[in-house]
């Protein structure tokens, strides 16, 4: 193999793909190294982890195709630490991999290419395929994965629930305690009920590069490929069945108030602090006739606190709440005022967007 390519377009590619190589702890040595491959002017780099697989393709000049494996952290951070603006030139020779840029070399051991596991295929021709605009991918997924579970017992829900209703297609996570929904595309032709896990939507996050615009999506029946320009993150979907959430999301409320997310988060900071001895419990009250919204919580070692704010109320009612699950709600909405709901103190609570319906968020209420 013989190749040139610049310095920070490598850089950055080794970057993305060695997090996949670094993450497994598999026993196989070679689940530790990126596979590099040169042919048709391209630099492909591969690494796998079994179940998540991260291949990104540079433009490059290839002198001569060829195969190796190396470690995917030593050659990363060689590169990263190379001049920026520099041509980096790759030879391989009797499994060793040489690379060189102005006045630096290092030669790195690898292994050869055959040993590195055969990836994942997808057939594009029979596979349910979606397209949506990065930022839309972005700000949807942010606003699900905060919802998943990391309890390895219930693998159903440590992922994202991919599915379509009514013509739509849906996002929905949960930990058994709350529950995230958002509308992900409007209008779909095709159906798909998949269940992909949230550390592969968090890899993909962290993959997205400035210059993408758009986001590919293909499901068959045991993976999931994410394609961003140059990029594709290949992960397996987990076998189980998500929760009937839908059941869970309440059609209305008795009690609905609007509100400020400055200053419902604010309110529930303040209270958090004085919660930490009651396991984070905090008490959110509506008052009808004071018009107005309450938040407390009591300590018996620390004292008391009580904030409100004037806000047009429905009925009067009262509900405790664990202050991170309300914290990372209230982190989730997009929108600067929300909709808070509840029927009781063992209902769920509904925080929805004021205006754009399309995100809901479900907590279950502690026991007072």
């Amino acid at each position: 193999m013989e190749v040139r390519v610049l310095q920070e377009r490598l850089a950055k590619a080794l970057n993305i793909v060695s997090r996949v190589a670094a993450s497994t702890r598999a026993a196989l040595p070679v689940l530790s190294n990126i596979l590099i491959r040169a042919e048709n002017n391209k630099l492909v780099l591969t690494a796998t982890n079994l179940e998540l697989a991260t291949v990104d393709y540079l433009s490059a000049k290839v002198q001569k195709e060829g195969t190796i494996t190396v470690p995917a952290k030593l050659l990363a951070e060689f590169v990263s630490n190379l001049p920026k603006g520099v041509d980096v030139e790759i030879v391989t020779k009797d499994n060793k991999l040489t690379v060189k840029a102005g006045q630096y070399r290092s030669v790195m051991n690898g292994i050869i290419a055959d040993d590195f596991p055969e990836l994942p295929q997808i057939d594009e021709k029979k596979a349910v395929m979606f397209k949506v605009g990065v930022e839309d991918f972005k700000g949807a997924i942010t606003e699900v994965v905060v919802a998943s579970s990391n309890d390895t017992t219930r693998p159903a829900l440590t992922g994202v629930y991919f599915n379509t209703y009514e013509g739509a297609l849906y996002i929905a996570s949960t930990d058994g305690y709350r529950l995230a929904e958002r509308r992900f595309i409007e209008k779909v032709v095709s159906e798909v009920f998949t269940i992909v896990p949230t550390t592969s939507l968090q890899e993909v996050l962290r993959s997205i590069t400035d210059d993408v615009e758009e986001i590919e999506i293909l499901f068959d029946d045991t993976q999931v490929r994410f394609r961003l320009g140059e990029i594709e993150i290949t992960s397996r979907i987990i076998d189980g069945n998500f929760p009937d959430y839908r059941q869970l999301i309440p059609k209305k409320t008795d009690v609905v108030v609007d509100l400020s997310k400055e200053e419902f988060m604010r309110m529930t900071k303040m209270a958090a602090l004085f919660a930490r001895e009651s396991g984070g419990s905090v008490v959110c009250e509506t008052k009808k006739i004071d018009k107005q919204f309450l938040i407390s919580a009591v300590a018996s070692e620390l004292g008391e606190n009580t904030s409100y704010i004037e806000a047009v109320v429905s009925e009067d009612g009262k509900v405790v709440l664990n202050s991170r699950f309300l914290m990372d709600a209230l982190n989730a909405i997009s929108e600067e005022n929300l909709s808070f709901g509840f029927s009781g103190k063992l209902s769920p609570v509904v925080i929805r967007n004021a205006k754009n319906k399309d995100y809901t968020h479900i907590i279950m209420p502690l026991k007072s």
